[in-house]
């Protein structure tokens, strides 16, 4: 069976960019996002929307991303979406590991796992829960804090993955004002969580 060449592979990419891990357990680190279009979970509070329609982006083959990422000193190339597992990103992450970068991925789990990944940052929404067989791989476990019954929710997945498993709660932008403080409480009395903050919002980079 003949292996089609990463050179005619071509994913839609709302964007791309060189800049700092703005949350989560790699929060600080310099790092290449790419961010893939199309979403089929709908979060009501997304700050990027505009990833949704699957349509709407350029498509662009693995060979010319890796050249992007190759025109900076990255290090570490974050996938990102919308849902980045609505695409078989089997060739793309191979083709990054083989040019010596490291792979991390941002998912609800929503679709089916594929890609090879040194860090699975799985956040589970509401809006459609994760498919089970994603949880026993996940790295890290972020929650998207949007009112105080997301603790239960919290809870639930956590119980599901590993006991290795990095667990974070992070506060929804637009609410973080109220929400920070109760995350605050909800760790001090439960401190097998940790808090991640969308510091690229503060700093005012991508």
């Amino acid at each position: 069976m003949k292996i089609q060449s990463t050179d005619t592979i071509a994913l839609p990419v709302m964007e791309h960019f060189y800049t700092i891990q703005g949350e989560g357990f790699h929060q600080g680190r310099a790092a290449y996002f790419i961010r893939l279009g199309g979403c089929d979970v709908g979060c009501v509070w997304c700050d990027v929307k505009e990833s949704w329609d699957v349509h709407a982006h350029p498509l662009i083959t693995i060979d010319a991303l890796v050249s992007f990422v190759k025109q900076t000193p990255a290090k570490l190339v974050v996938i990102t979406g919308g849902e980045p597992l609505l695409h078989n990103l089997d060739a793309l992450t191979t083709a990054l590991q083989d040019a010596g970068l490291e792979t991390n991925i941002e998912t609800s789990g929503a679709h089916p796992l594929s890609g090879k990944w040194n860090w699975i940052c799985l956040s589970p929404k509401k809006f459609k829960a994760p498919l089970p067989g994603i949880l026993p791989h996940a790295n890290e476990l972020k929650i998207i804090v949007f009112n105080a019954s997301d603790f239960e929710w919290a809870e639930k997945y956590a119980a599901q993955v590993t006991p290795g498993c990095k667990l974070f709660l992070q506060p929804e932008w637009d609410k973080s004002g109220t929400i920070s403080p109760m995350i605050i409480d909800y760790i001090k009395q439960h401190p097998q969580w940790e808090l991640s903050l969308q510091i690229h919002k503060y700093i005012n980079v991508p």
